[in-house]
């Protein structure tokens, strides 16, 4: 009953400006969130996992408008710059869109994967009966793009694992890997990578990758992945990314696949809410 008087009461006030920051502040103590200026954490990690669960509310899951930034750093008495850097974090996973001279708004077209059970590239491959061949296999520490780096929490230039690998038939690659590792997780070059991924992470140093974001785009080849794809530079590809989390929702790994257009395809399947 009271979230039904308080959704009514958001429906009434939310074409004035005022009155929504008043009603923005409301949620703020209702949810009991706030910045903790004596913490430990970081306070733009703060900020993002604040904003992470009030886009959760039923008033922003269907592509509302965040108050400007200017106001809602000051509700919650952080600086622009560090409002900013929650944001983008925020904007990377696809969570928020940002339109310049407009605002910030919740993503509300934005499909994941979302399945319950989401497998590893070779369970998948497994279960359709598809027997894979490795034709490239390194690893070597690498330094961290910025999105990598902001994933992890991490400065960015930290040197992290970096797997790389090229993945097909028999008859022919369709995949190039490259997979990066939260520096908390001690892999190294020693494993053997015939065996799947997260049976490594589970089995060797006791870490369960339990959820998958992912983000899904089609590109045209460049001459690097033609090249390892045996195609020709400007055939079309599907760029699959994955931001993996264990057990505790802490980041184990950034993953981009890039796969061969007429080798994969990928399928969502929706079900209505009635």
């Amino acid at each position: 009953m009271y979230e039904h008087i308080v959704w009514q009461i958001y429906i009434i006030i939310l074409k004035n400006k005022l009155f929504y920051l008043i009603f923005f502040t409301f949620v703020l103590k209702k949810m009991k969130l706030r910045i903790d200026h004596n913490s430990q954490i970081p306070l733009h990690k703060q900020a993002e996992e604040l904003i992470r669960k009030l886009i959760e509310r039923p008033e922003y899951r269907d592509g509302q408008y965040l108050p400007k930034e200017v106001d809602l750093s000051e509700q919650l008495k952080i600086s622009r710059n560090t409002l900013r850097q929650a944001i983008n974090t925020l904007v990377t996973e696809g969570l928020l869109v940002r339109k310049k001279g407009v605002g910030t708004r919740v993503e509300k077209k934005k499909i994941f994967s979302g399945a319950s059970n989401w497998l590893s590239f070779s369970e998948e491959m497994r279960i359709l009966g598809i027997e894979i061949h490795n034709f490239e296999l390194q690893i070597y520490r690498h330094e961290v793009s910025a999105e990598v780096a902001t994933f992890f929490n991490i400065k960015a230039g930290t040197k992290v694992m970096r797997l790389e690998r090229l993945r097909g038939k028999k008859e022919y690659p369709f995949v190039y890997f490259v997979s990066e590792f939260n520096p908390q997780i001690p892999i190294s070059a020693s494993e053997d990578f015939n065996r799947p991924l997260y049976e490594i992470l589970e089995t060797d140093y006791g870490v369960i990758a339990q959820t998958s974001k992912e983000e899904i785009s089609a590109a045209a080849a460049d001459a690097f992945t033609a090249s390892k794809l045996e195609i020709k530079p400007g055939e079309p590809i599907l760029i699959r990314k994955r931001y993996v989390y264990d057990i505790n929702n802490n980041p184990i790994e950034y993953n981009i696949g890039c796969y061969r257009a007429d080798s994969f395809t990928y399928t969502i399947e929706s079900k209505r809410n009635l």
